[in-house]
């Protein structure tokens, strides 16, 4: 199975469940799941900000090496799974991709961007 979570830029929500996930993945040792993120409205190579890597960090996943990434056909046709942060993602996707592929998590996890480091730590532990 090939899952991706996909927030706006790719470098908060979408890299913290990456991380979140692979680390329970690991954890349960399930290796027949591969997991990545991907941005509707990012550049290719941004880091991951700090707050997001500190709040990743404080619950088990080093998402330190993340570099952003656009959500591409290609990963969208390879994808079993879309996993949304939000309702306006699946929206947009929606009508692209067939409805059973695309989900909302947990009722949608806001954006942490610009916000302290509180703000981060929330949002993490929702997507956990």
């Amino acid at each position: 199975m090939n899952l991706v979570f996909v927030c706006t830029g790719n470098m908060c929500r979408s890299p913290m469940a990456e991380g979140l996930f692979k680390k329970l993945l690991e954890e349960r040792g399930i290796t027949d799941i591969e997991c990545s993120s991907a941005g509707l409205a990012t550049y290719d190579g941004s880091a991951a900000t700090p707050n997001a890597v500190t709040a990743a960090s404080e619950l088990g996943a080093d998402i330190s090496a993340h570099r952003s990434r656009m959500l591409t056909r290609s990963i969208s046709r390879k994808a079993d799974l879309i996993v949304c942060m939000t309702k306006e993602h699946h929206e947009v996707l929606n009508g692209i991709l067939p409805e059973e592929k695309i989900y909302i998590l947990a009722g949608g996890v806001s954006d942490p961007y610009g916000f302290d480091i509180e703000v981060y730590r929330a949002c993490a532990k929702k997507i956990e």
